[in-house]
């Protein structure tokens, strides 16, 4: 089996320099060995093979980015050298923030101040680079405007920082697992990536476009097409499955019981000492027959851009594992497709009041299918999503809200024929014949024959590859990694992990759900990477000089 090891290719090409060049010029030099060479030399073999040995590796690679989703690819699509500018006619409606970015107009914003930008802005997220890179992209969205984007982009490639994306699947992570019969939460230019509008795209790929909102499989598509158009393909690696993301060196447990990073052993390639290794990540890829090859990196910085479609959420109860009972909306789809619960006389039993839970609704209701429908909000509760819906942008999830609050069981004390609502109940189990057992919140416990049940509360990351299933990196590190109720902590204008030197997370795992958000986690992750090369090129530069090196 082939053996992935540029030991010998990069010697020969460093043995080229004189000693009388700084050590900021072979950094280039690597940089851009690293950008020509590192997508034909993997064709071979993709990654590094265990059998290369972890002392035999020989590159470390500045950055590895893991997961392939939005997050991951906006990420990849920075750290290529695509720079947002302001464009020259540009006039933001936020006119605080429009004479902010005349300021420095000739800088791009990963050459700004993020905070300075993102002061006294507000949005839809919490992290405030996420809004301002979002009302730089979308102007007043929120308002309900259609305003273009007051940036250009230029491909500067010099500005190129080596990286590789690693994905369970094709460009575009979950959004090709998606049920393709719903149509999108959010417009489809609020899915779009920086440099390729998505109704240029969409428009080339169909000729009647109804409405501003699209279908998942259109998104999936359309972001493996970014890739590839905007020549990105050399920095994924499609079919790769991460086992191990560990740190390589690290301090004795210090007076406070916490561990520290330490300096790590640099990379031995002649002189050149810029890359550190931090990061050992191992894994396998699985290859066109399905047999894993493993393989092992090194990194100087990671990126967590998993996304949190992972790991469903369970109820954790009795019978839960029974086969008639689902835990996604691929799943229940498909059963409903293969007509599977054509015909049942018996309700489907889906749990939930989110968006999902909706979508799981209608496929049921539009397919003849009777539902019982339980959650345990109130139906006035404020904090359901439907409330934050527009009716008319949204007249399916209205629907199904409208019969969450007339059709309920405790007003007609009988199952309807097509839907019936179980506000402010659980599920306390599910038994072999196909019966549930429901709770109120009273106390009062009620039976019921099902043709299949559907479990739609959430979904978790899977993060088993770190340590501490990465529950350690959370606001609260004794619960689960959670999009809304436990994110991973990061410094706000970084996306660096507070508990974790060159570790960055963003997209979902930082409470970003919306494409439209985890954009900003590129920015934020992308400015700080620059900013700490430039200061090592300027430190090399300066220790050259201190040598006598011309």
């Amino acid at each position: 089996m082939p053996v992935w090891c540029c030991r010998c290719s990069l010697a020969a090409h460093f043995r080229n320099y004189s000693d009388t060049e700084t050590e900021g010029e072979i950094f280039n030099s690597l940089v851009q060995y690293l950008g020509d060479n590192l997508g034909r030399k993997v064709t071979a073999m993709p990654l590094v093979e265990e059998t290369s040995l972890l002392g035999d590796s020989s590159v470390t690679l500045p950055v590895v980015v893991i997961g392939n989703g939005p997050s991951g690819i906006c990420l990849s699509y920075m750290l290529s050298g695509y720079r947002p500018y302001l464009s020259s006619e540009a006039i933001h409606p936020n006119a605080i923030l429009h004479g902010k970015l005349e300021e420095a107009r000739q800088l791009s914003i990963v050459d700004q101040d993020l905070e300075y930008l993102s002061e006294g802005l507000e949005g839809r997220s919490s992290n405030p680079v996420a809004v301002l890179f979002d009302t730089l992209l979308h102007p007043d969205a929120d308002f309900g405007y259609d305003y273009p984007s007051v940036l250009h982009w230029k491909l500067e490639q010099h500005h190129y920082i080596p990286h590789l994306v690693l994905g369970k699947g094709p460009p575009g992570g979950a959004w090709h697992n998606m049920e393709g019969s719903m149509l999108t939460i959010s417009f489809g230019n609020w899915m779009e990536l920086p440099g390729l509008k998505f109704k240029d795209w969409v428009s080339s790929k169909r000729r009647n476009i109804k409405g501003d909102r699209v279908m998942p499989e259109e998104i999936a598509r359309y972001y493996k097409h970014y890739v590839k158009v905007m020549g990105l393909q050399k920095n994924f690696r499609e079919n790769t499955y991460i086992t191990s993301v560990s740190r390589l060196y690290r301090d004795q447990i210090d007076n406070d019981g916490q561990d520290r990073d330490i300096s790590t052993q640099p990379l031995q390639i002649e002189k050149s000492k810029f890359i550190k290794r931090n990061w050992e990540i191992r894994g396998y890829q699985r290859t066109a027959d399905g047999s894993p090859v493993p393989f092992c990196l090194f990194a100087e910085n990671v990126a967590l851009a998993t996304g949190s479609l992972d790991s469903p959420g369970r109820l954790e109860i009795e019978g839960e594992d029974f086969p008639f009972v689902f835990h996604s909306m691929p799943e229940f789809g498909a059963a409903i497709s293969k007509g599977k619960l054509r015909g049942k006389v018996d309700p489907v039993l889906i749990v939930g009041s989110g968006l999902t839970a909706a979508d799981a609704v209608l496929c049921a209701y539009n397919n003849n299918v009777p539902v019982i429908h339980v959650f345990r909000k109130r139906v006035t509760d404020p904090s359901l999503i439907f409330k934050q819906l527009p009716k008319k942008l949204y007249p399916e999830y209205h629907k199904v809200y409208h019969m969450m609050c007339t059709q309920s069981y405790s007003l007609h004390s009988r199952l309807l024929p097509d839907y019936t609502s179980f506000p402010e109940h659980h599920v306390l189990s599910f038994k072999s014949d196909l019966k549930c057992i429901l709770q109120s919140i009273s106390g009062l416990k009620k039976i019921f024959k099902l043709s299949a049940a559907v479990v739609l509360i959430g979904s978790h990351p899977n993060l088993s590859f770190l340590k501490e299933q990465g529950c350690y990196l959370g606001h609260n590190s004794s619960q689960p990694i959670t999009c809304k109720g436990n994110p991973v902590e990061i410094d706000a204008y970084t996306y660096e992990c507070v508990k974790e030197a060159n570790l960055f997370a963003l997209g979902p795992l930082v409470g970003d759900n919306f494409v439209r958000f985890l954009k900003g986690g590129a920015l934020g992750v992308t400015r700080c990477l620059a900013t700490r090369q430039k200061k090592k090129q300027h430190l090399f530069v300066e220790r050259g000089r201190g040598d006598g090196i011309a």
